[in-house]
Parts: structure tokens; sequence; C-alpha cells
């Protein structure tokens, strides 16, 4: 497997600037003093779609594909004791995928891992009963924590979970009611952030500098960011993101390294658990980023093939409106000019990817300016990385023979129940549910 985990890229500069951007105390408070009385309810962006426990994965990734949604709640098992609150978890396209490399890399997983990770034994076992519960695969991917607020909590309070990683939070209702008002998610926040600066001069001056003398938490313009080879499989690509902790990669030239695309843990779920055969793993990102970008309707004046880059010289605010533009998680940063936006498949000058930014970045600046304590964007993401290391030399040192049980031994991994091959998973609805394009 030619992976590519962190693709290391030259650059005459060494280093990221760092310039620490100063606010006036005057103007930093009349902000704050702003979000404080916003009440965070006033940002739901989605309804809270909550499934049974029980519920298959089939028919959880069902309900996300066939109703648009990117996140479900899980509600507790029955057999759980009694919690505060009636969810488990929540269920995303990033536990997709991370349930689906699982699947599809079983047969390399040693028992040292699985008594490690007993969550792994537990899905592997309902697999081999016929039936995966999603309350199983809930937060697999260690990025989709549930995160409840009350109904009078404010942006602050939004801005300290989103800046240690989180992506979404649950707003309750107000008592007596024990009902849920629905969902905030990251994007959400920033594009509030966003119109409210485009109505405060002083914060928009405040965001009009270039990313290079910004000094946000987790950015590093010069530094190896998590790339794959256009030639590297679809499965490649799944493993990556699982591996590294992160929702999306970049996909880049096999021979001068130029930024050519991304792919994300929500074009896996839109498009690898629809097709029809597991032949889709196999299938290399160039063609996977060529059908995501397929045009279709070029006369709806919507935006087919968006720019996932920006430069060094792009300001902190247009950053902030490129990510909501292109409905990504971060950009990546690029010395040369943006990508064009031509369907086609070329790359730009050699090497010329050479950093990241995030809306969980960007909005740790925010979290920063506010006063949070213990702002730390990359907390969850190490916490991923670790997890995923562990796993990995446990594998090593196994020889990565295959894990057997005592009661059925070679079989045991060699059929995943009813995601075995991955092809009745996939076919199961591949003919109701239509692939949809990404927004």
């Amino acid at each position: 497997m030619s992976l590519r985990k962190r693709l290391s890229v030259s650059s005459t500069r060494s280093d990221s600037p760092v310039v620490l951007t100063t606010v006036s105390n005057v103007d930093s408070g009349e902000w704050v003093s702003v979000w404080r009385q916003t009440l965070a309810q006033d940002l739901i962006d989605s309804p809270v779609v909550a499934i049974d426990a029980e519920t298959s994965v089939e028919d959880a990734c069902e309900v996300l594909l066939s109703q648009d949604l990117l996140c479900l709640a899980i509600r507790t098992p029955h057999d759980r004791s009694p919690q505060q609150t009636p969810f488990y978890g929540l269920f995303d396209f990033a536990d997709v995928n991370a349930f689906l490399t699982l699947a599809a890399t079983r047969h390399k997983i040693s028992m040292d891992e699985l008594r490690e990770k007993p969550r792994v034994q537990e899905i592997l076992n309902a697999a081999r009963e016929g039936k995966v519960p999603a309350y199983l695969i809930s937060n697999l991917s260690e990025k989709n924590p549930l995160e409840i607020l009350p109904h009078d909590a404010n942006i602050i309070s939004l801005l300290a979970i989103f800046s240690r990683g989180a992506h979404r939070v649950v707003i309750q209702a107000p008592a007596p009611s024990s009902d849920y008002l629905g969902m905030v998610s990251d994007r959400g926040l920033l594009s509030w952030l966003t119109t409210y600066a485009q109505k405060t001069p002083s914060l928009l001056r405040y965001l009009s500098v270039p990313l290079s003398s910004v000094s946000l938490p987790s950015l590093y313009l010069y530094m190896s960011v998590v790339a794959a080879k256009a030639s590297d499989s679809v499965l490649d690509a799944m493993t990556l993101m699982s591996d590294e902790g992160v929702s999306s990669i970049a996909v880049v030239d096999d021979e001068t390294g130029g930024l050519l695309s991304a792919v994300s843990v929500t074009d896996i779920g839109k498009i690898v658990v629809p097709a029809q055969s597991n032949q889709i793993l196999s299938t290399p990102l160039q063609q996977l980023v060529a059908r995501i970008k397929e045009p279709d309707g070029s006369t709806d004046g919507v935006d087919k093939f968006p720019v996932y880059s920006v430069s060094p010289n792009n300001t902190l605010f247009y950053t902030m409106q490129k990510l909501l533009a292109t409905n990504a998680h971060r950009l990546f940063v690029t010395e040369e000019s943006p990508m064009s936006s031509s369907p086609s498949f070329s790359s730009m000058a050699p090497t010329n990817l050479c950093g990241i930014v995030s809306a969980v970045d960007v909005l740790s600046l925010f979290a920063r300016i506010a006063n949070v304590p213990d702002v730390d964007p990359k907390r969850m993401q190490r916490h991923r990385r670790a997890s995923s290391t562990s796993s990995n030399e446990s594998l090593r040192s196994s020889g990565s023979f295959v894990a057997r049980s005592r009661s059925s031994s070679r079989t045991s991994l060699q059929r995943l129940g009813s995601v075995s091959s991955l092809e009745s998973f996939q076919m199961r609805w591949a003919d109701r549910v239509p692939v949809p394009e990404k927004t």
C-alpha cells in the first residue's frame, strides 16, 4: 500500500513567520460582550435526529444519506444504566469511515490490538452474529464526541467546546422539557462570526491581515501536511484519515507533489457507501476526485469545482469566507495562487503545498480573544494519533498475523457478518439512494 502518512514539503523558508496580532482591550471587550449576550440556540443549524441504539449500521447510514444529514444521535441502549441524557453518543461520516476501514482491514488485526480495544472485538462479534448496532460505531472515529449545552448557553460556551476540536453541540430545551432544540455546528458558529465581523468594522480590520502574519494555535505554514498521492487507492485515503485523526486529506500529484484536490470523510460516506461493489476501495484517488467533481447541472449557478486552497497572502477573513464557501473543515495553504476552478485534474507548481488552516484553528483564535481557558485545538487529534500509533505498533510486533477467536479460529475474521467484503453492506440500498454531490 503506497500510503503517505505525512507528506514532507520543501520550502525556501523552514518556519512559519509568527507575528502576534494584537487587539485593543476596548475593541475585544465590545466583541466579547456581544458574544456573551448571544444564545447558542440562535445558531442551531440542524435538528437532532435520533435513532435506537440497536439500529444497524446499514440503516443508520441510510438515514444519513436519504435525509441528507451529517450526524445522528444514538439513544442509550436499554440494557445500560440510566444516564443523565437519553443519548449514548453521536454517529457521523467520520464514524462510517472508521467502520469501513475496520471492515476492509480486519484481516490485519492482531490479538494484541483486540485486547487493547475491546470495542473492536465487540464489533467483530456483532458482525459474526449478522448485525452491527449503531451504538457500537458511535464515535469510533474518536472525533465525534457527544457535547451538550443548556438552552441558555452562549457563544462563549460554544467557543470553549469547539476550540478543543469537537464539531457539533446538542442544545437542550428549557426545563421541565426533556427535549432537545437542535444542534449547532462549528461551521454554524464560524458563519455567525463571519457575519458579525462584516457588521463590526473593528473586528473586520483585525481579521484583514494575511495568514502569514497571524499566530493561529495550529497554523504552521511550512510544516508537513497529511496527504496522499493521486495514484493511491480510496482505501489508502480512508486508512490515512483514520490513522491521522483528520476529516480530510490533500491529494497531490505523484511527480511534483502539487496540490490537486481534497478528499473528506463525507466524500467517503456519500460515494463509497452506496457503491455497488467493493472495487471502489481499490479505485485510484484521481478517479474518485473526478467523480466528486463531475459536473451535473452546470446551469444551476452552483460552483461544482470548489477551490480548497488559500495562500499565505490571503487574509484571515478571506479564509473564513473560503471555509464557508467550500463547505470544508480545512483548507490547504499553497505558496502559489489558489487552485483553478477548472474541472481538469491538473496540479499546480511543484511542492506548492505547505500547510493547512482549519475551522477549529480560526475558532480557537476567537476563543483566545474571549479568554477561554485551556484552548487546545489539537487535543483530540493527538489522542486519536496516539491511539492509532499504539495499534500500528501492536500490529508490527505481532507480525501482522490474523487474530483468531477460540471458538472459530480462521473463519472468525474472514467474514465480517453483514458487511462481508462490504458488498452486502453497500448493495442494500445502492438502488434506492442516489449518490449525493458534494456541496
